[in-house]
This record gives C-alpha cells, sequence and structure tokens, in this order.
C-alpha cells in the first residue's frame, strides 16, 4: 500500500520531459525546480550558487558533460613530502572524504627519511576485443584468420601510423574460442601500446575497424559456407582490466628504525602489520576494506590528473580477484630484520588527451607532477595508494582508526551545526582525548549557546 502511494506520488511530481537536452541551461534549471523543488526560490539560487562567474570557464565545464546544470566541487588538497625514486613531490589529490589527505601526507613524511619510495613500471600492455560468433568448423577459422590478420593491421594503418611514431601501436592480435563458455562465441583479443594517452578512443577506433575488415573478408573466403561467412559482430570494446599494464610501489627499512608509536615497539609494530596484510590476503571481506582504503589515495590522484577512476577502480578490484578470491593489493616481510611493504596495481593512464587539455585544475596538477609520462603518473600514483594502506594499517594496528578520524567527524558536526571559529576551537579543546559521540557535541554545543 505505502508502494502504491509512493509511486502515485512520484507519478504526480515528475512528468516526462520531451528535448530536455536541446533546453537552455537555464530552462533545465527551471524545470529541475518547478518538478522537484515547487518552485522554491532556494533551490535555484544552490544550483546557481556553483556556477563560475568566469563565463568561459563555466562554459568549458558546462560541455565536458551532457545536461550541465551547475558545477560539483570536491576539494583539491597536497600530499607534500613524497620521495619516489629519489625525487621529491607534492602529490595533488581530488576528494571529499577527512583523514586521506592527511594519512598520505603522515606515511610520506614518515618515509622521507627511511629512503622513501621505490618503484617501476613492470608492463604498459592494454586489451581490447572484437567479439563474434561463428557458427560453423573452427579449423576453417583458424585458417581464415591466419590470412586475414596481415590484413586487419594493414587496414588499420591510418588509424595507428600516429601511434607508431610515439612508440605505440598493435601489439598482437590473437584468435580465441569461448565456445566453452558460451556457444560460437569467439574474440580476437588484442593487445596495444598507447604511450602517454589512455588510448581508449584509439584502440576502440582499431578495434571497431578489425570488425570491418574482418566481416568484410569473410564474406570472401572461399572456404567457408554461405552460413559460415555471416559472421555477426556483437561489439569491439577495450577493456579495462589490464593485468599486463602493471606498476610496483615499495618502501623497506630496518625494522628498529620503525619509531615506536602509542607504546608500540618497533617488533611488535612490525609483527602486527605484516599479520593485517596477511589477514587482508585470505579474508575477503577484510580485503574488500584494505582495498577501499588504498583506492583512497590511488582515485584521489587519478582525478585530480583528469584520469577515469571509474576504469581504473573496476580494473584494480578484478586485479585483486585474479586468484580466484578476493584479495589485498599490498603485501609486506620481515627478512633478515628488513621491513618490506609494496604494490602492485594495474593502472591504465593518460596524460596526454582528454581532460588533461581541457580542466585548468587538472592541468595545474600535472605541471606540480612536472608533466609526467604515462609510466611516470602510474608510480606516482600506486606510491599514494601504497601511503596510504600504510596510514591505515599503521592506525589499525596502534591507536585505533577512529583517532583521526573522528577529529574531522567532530569538524564535520560542527559545520553542520553552524558553530563559530571560536566554537570549534572551544568544544574541539573539550573533546581532546575524549570519545566524540555525536549527541555529546550537540549537548556541549548548546551549552556553549546558552551561555
Amino acid at each position: 500500500m505505502l508502494y502504491l502511494f509512493t509511486y502515485f506520488i512520484l507519478q504526480k511530481m515528475i512528468k516526462p520531459v520531451k528535448g530536455f537536452s536541446k533546453l537552455t541551461k537555464e530552462e533545465k534549471v527551471s524545470w529541475v525546480v518547478s518538478s522537484f523543488f515547487n518552485d522554491n526560490p532556494k533551490a535555484e539560487s544552490i544550483i546557481k550558487r556553483y556556477w563560475n562567474d568566469d563565463h568561459e570557464l563555466q562554459q568549458l565545464h558546462d560541455e565536458f558533460i551532457e545536461n550541465t546544470i551547475s558545477n560539483y566541487y570536491l576539494p583539491f588538497g597536497i600530499a607534500p613530502n613524497f620521495l619516489i625514486n629519489g625525487k621529491l613531490f607534492a602529490i595533488p589529490m581530488a576528494i571529499e572524504e577527512s583523514s586521506v589527505v592527511a594519512a598520505a601526507s603522515k606515511a610520506a613524511k614518515f618515509w622521507l627519511d627511511r629512503g622513501g619510495f621505490k618503484t617501476e613500471v613492470l608492463s604498459t600492455t592494454k586489451i581490447g576485443q572484437v567479439h563474434f560468433m561463428y557458427n560453423g568448423d573452427k579449423s576453417k577459422l583458424e585458417s581464415f584468420f591466419s590470412e586475414v590478420k596481415a590484413k586487419l593491421i594493414s587496414d588499420a594503418k591510418p588509424i595507428t601510423k600516429n601511434m607508431e611514431k610515439r612508440g605505440g601501436g598493435i601489439i598482437a592480435i590473437e584468435l580465441v574460442n569461448k565456445t566453452a563458455a558460451l556457444d560460437n562465441y569467439y574474440q580476437l583479443h588484442c593487445s596495444f601500446e598507447t604511450m602517454d594517452a589512455m588510448g581508449a578512443n584509439f584502440i576502440n577506433s582499431c578495434l571497431e575497424q578489425f570488425a570491418k575488415t574482418f566481416k568484410g573478408e569473410a564474406k570472401k573466403f572461399n572456404a567457408f559456407s554461405e552460413t559460415e561467412k555471416d559472421i555477426e559482430i556483437v561489439m569491439s570494446i577495450l577493456s579495462n582490466y589490464v593485468p599486463d599494464c602493471i606498476v610496483r610501489a615499495s618502501v623497506s627499512c630496518p625494522v628498529s628504525e620503525l619509531n615506536e608509536d602509542e607504546g608500540v615497539s618497533p617488533n611488535e609494530f612490525a609483527k602486527k602489520f605484516v599479520r593485517a596484510v596477511q589477514i587482508a590476503q585470505v579474508e575477503p571481506y577484510r580485503a574488500v576494506t584494505h582495498n577501499k582504503g588504498i583506492m583512497n589515495g590511488v582515485d584521489a590522484v587519478v582525478l585530480a590528473t583528469g584520469n577515469d577512476f571509474r576504469a581504473v577502480e573496476a580494473g584494480v578490484h578484478a586485479y585483486a580477484s585474479r586468484n580466484g578470491s578476493y584479495s589485498s593489493l599490498t603485501y609486506a616481510t620481515i627478512e633478515n630484520g628488513i621491513f618490506k611493504f609494496w604494490i602492485e596495481l594495474p593502472l591504465a593512464l593518460g596524460t596526454v588527451g582528454g581532460l588533461t587539455n581541457l580542466h585548468p585544475l587538472v592541468k595545474l596538477a600535472l605541471e606540480m607532477l612536472e608533466k609526467p609520462s604515462a609510466k611516470e603518473l602510474m608510480q606516482i600514483i600506486a606510491v599514494a595508494g601504497l601511503a596510504q594502506n600504510f596510514g591505515a594499517l599503521r592506525s589499525l594496528t596502534t591507536t585505533g582508526i577512529q583517532k583521526g578520524h573522528m577529529k574531522m567527524h567532530l569538524m564535520n558536526i560542527l559545520n553542520q551545526m553552524g558553530a563559530s571559529a571560536d566554537e570549534k576551537k572551544q568544544i574541539a579543546a573539550y573533546f581532546e582525548g575524549k570519545t566524540i559521540v555525536h549527541n555529546d557535541v550537540v549537548a556541549k554545543f548548546n551549552e556553549l549557546r546558552a551561555l
């Protein structure tokens, strides 16, 4: 009954709109305010408050996506003191979650005097696939593929020539038989090197050309029957799973240099830390949260540098499950008195194309990082993820995660209540060393206001 009532109300309030994309920005805002907020001027004010007074900049943002009505701001922060392969960086991070930038910065400072972070790119191969259905003799298809493979590459030359000049291009094309999983299903499994571009448009253009040539040449292949010539191309698309586009970042130092924290000795800290990583390697419930913490650091830099954090997330989590069970992306050992902590991540990134050439803050972020190549950015982002994980595990195995989180949570509560700077200072001092509970904060706030 409640469901039907809610459905009826929604039907009354929200009506289908035709030609929404053709409306002006002002008209789109008017429709939203009228349809969802009863023409409340406050709703319109909030939407327009985030418009940029610089009309050229605002138009640029409006054209990033479709049906734009406003801008959605995220804090843009800096985590300094990252020593990576002997070079010092301040890493830009765009994220809404408190404690992330602070934890990364603290980890960077900790490792600054212990040799910093070491990184290396293990491989940069990216994958795309042409998915097709073929109902016929498998050996004939294999013969056809052997014959047509060179033409697939030559027909794509207009697309690949500029990439080849930069050192990239098509690495390999393989015929993959997937009929054991799905009747009549095959793939052209294609490998690419895209250099400093993320490469989505390049890869997809190549794949669509492969598909066109493949289907066209099949109709001419004499060994095929009429049925076999009728190959059905289902789709041609890159994969965001990039297990051969891998970067490694690591830190290490003598266990004795792991300073005491909250009364925990270096030896005890190292053992608990390694054990915490081992738990994340064997327990998926813990591994998901463990890796989410890593992605706090990774996504913040991916977003700040104009890359696709959804693609990175999808690929990373698939990689974490590559052995049949979801597991930790980081590893830790103690050998001969040396503590070592490292991460391996699949990262398909770009430093040219897309938002990297358009968004002013993205360009600024890349300039801060000294205009890195895609390989260099892979290493910087892997370090951000490792630092974030180190900070989280350091807290979890010593003081607990809530001590740092709750300080920021206190500020969020006070901001929601409209506390003044002086009230924030007094309340923060009052709760120093105490457990922060929402009701207690409200009570203290009301107490101050009553004075």
